[in-house]
């Protein structure tokens, strides 16, 4: 439990988790030994490779949840994931939470609102690895309950290292898992988005509209997506009025419920 942190626990945590190297009971010793420093209820691993649907490693969720956490989020939820956009290959293995990697209305954006509010979960912290060749992995702990305290992320900060070195070794051949899945070429999602609303049968939006779009289903505010793109945020927000008129919505939950519905109609995955 948190706060009484033994070392006898992690060495024997550990342990298991050298043992079980290139097992199938590998993802579950990695996570119990996380879980020996510092509590939370659930784990879940998604390994990331280009544009990829993301591979689910394991979880540790009951089943209703997993209905939320793994399958819906395979189809389509995951292209605005912050974890998922910062995996994407160069990437820096690090521990993050996921309000440190998400966009300044990241909690205002649908993403957040329609979907994730459905998780029920009070906090997520992952920790990204580069287990190489343009893979990534992110163990994720969540917690439904309270956040995780400045001391409890320090420590897991500290047992980072063995986590991302037992990491490498154990996933450093999960390419080979990705092979039937063949990557497109050129930016995923701003595609994905063009591609989406000609499904829908509306007017095509100009590449400048598909990149505001991008940044307003990513969670970004009109100044931040200004600045991103060096623009100016009435122009932004201009961009958007245009958008939500060609595409027939009135709000940003509108749109994004035509992006996921359009996603499936495309029979994305």
């Amino acid at each position: 439990m948190a706060g009484k942190f033994q070392i006898r626990d992690w060495a024997e945590a550990t342990a298991e988790v050298v043992a079980a190297l290139q097992t199938p009971d590998f993802a579950r010793a990695l996570t119990a030994a996380i879980r020996s420093v510092v509590p939370f209820e659930f784990a879940v691993i998604f390994g990331y490779y280009r544009d990829s649907r993301p591979l689910d490693i394991y979880d540790d969720f009951p089943g209703a949840k997993r209905r939320v956490m793994v399958d819906d989020y395979q189809e389509g939820p995951y292209l605005l994931d912050p974890f998922y956009l910062h995996s994407q290959a160069p990437t820096v293995s690090r521990l993050a939470r996921l309000r440190d990697l998400a966009p300044d209305r990241f909690y205002q954006a649908e993403y957040f609102r329609n979907y994730y509010v459905q998780t029920g979960l009070a906090e997520e912290i992952g920790f990204i690895v580069d287990v190489g060749r343009e893979v990534s992995v992110v163990i994720s702990a969540m917690r439904e309950t309270k956040a995780f305290s400045a001391r409890e992320f320090r420590e897991l900060q500290a047992i980072f290292p063995f986590v991302e070195a037992a990491a490498r070794r154990h996933w450093s051949g999960l390419i080979d898992e990705f092979s039937e899945r063949p990557p497109s070429q050129g930016p995923r999602l701003p595609q994905l988005i063009d591609d989406a609303f000609q499904r829908l049968g509306r007017n095509l939006l100009t590449p400048r509209e598909s990149e505001v779009v991008e940044y307003i289903l990513k969670g970004h505010s009109a100044e931040a997506t200004g600045r991103a793109l060096g623009i100016a945020p009435g122009t932004v927000r201009i961009h958007r009025r245009n958008i939500y008129g060609k595409l027939g919505v009135s709000s940003q939950g509108e749109l994004f419920s035509n992006f996921i519905s359009s996603l499936e109609d495309l029979g994305h995955g």
